[in-house]
């Protein structure tokens, strides 16, 4: 009797420790994965545009910011908010196609961006106004733009492909705007009217591809009318 007890709590032991370790072990592969970053869709390439793309829109985003604090002119504080407006809509974009593709964006702009940005805070009226379209404006949007022509034709995946081209006509938009605009006083805060010339500012030229804008080209004809 003694012998077939003890038999039995063995082979009960014994069964026990079968059932508990393929448990343990799937509860130890569960944490492997979890811990694991999934790796991306994404060649390195690739995931360094998706990276500049969302670095470019957090730039314009920031700049923006400062221009409805430090500016005194109604159309710089106008331009501003649809660049945070398009931007903030464009990043998303971003995100999503980063959250899908496993890639992690930069949570900050470049360093460049953060120098400019510091600049800029110290800046108001005029001063600030000019600084603000010819960077972040003018030669932001040069920039971004000529960047995702690039994008768009080396890029391996096509969805980076398609978002970049997906941006472009936003940006060559800005690019119009901001051309328009950098030449343009500080407004009535500073006594001036708003499509008085900048002294000694010069017109920018359009990028590489990018054809003048409209408002520039009727503001010389009717100039030439007087």
């Amino acid at each position: 009797m003694l012998k077939t007890t003890l038999t039995k709590c063995v082979l009960g032991a014994a069964v026990a420790t079968a059932f508990a370790m393929p448990v343990t072990s799937y509860a130890q592969a569960g944490k492997a994965t979890m811990d694991t970053p999934a790796a991306s869709a994404l060649n390195k390439a690739d995931q360094k545009i998706v990276a500049d793309m969302a670095r470019a829109n957090m730039a314009e985003i920031e700049a923006g910011k400062l221009a409805l604090a430090n500016s005194q002119n109604a159309q710089v504080k106008t331009f501003a908010q649809q660049m945070i407006d398009d931007h903030t809509k464009a990043l998303g974009d971003v995100t999503q196609l980063a959250q899908t593709k496993g890639v992690t964006l930069p949570t900050e702009p470049d360093s460049k961006h953060k120098a400019m940005a510091a600049k800029l805070s110290k800046l108001t009226g005029d001063a600030f106004d000019k600084a603000y379209m010819a960077q972040a404006g003018v030669g932001d949007h040069k920039a971004v733009h000529a960047a995702l022509k690039k994008f768009e034709a080396k890029a391996k995946d096509p969805d980076v492909k398609a978002l970049a081209a997906k941006m472009l006509p936003t940006v060559e938009q800005h690019l119009h705007s901001a051309i328009s605009l950098a030449p343009a006083k500080g407004g009535a805060a500073h006594g001036g009217a708003h499509n008085t010339p900048m002294a000694g500012a010069k017109t920018p030229a359009p990028a590489a591809g990018v054809k003048p804008p409209v408002v520039g080209e009727a503001n010389e004809q009717n100039a030439g009318k007087r």
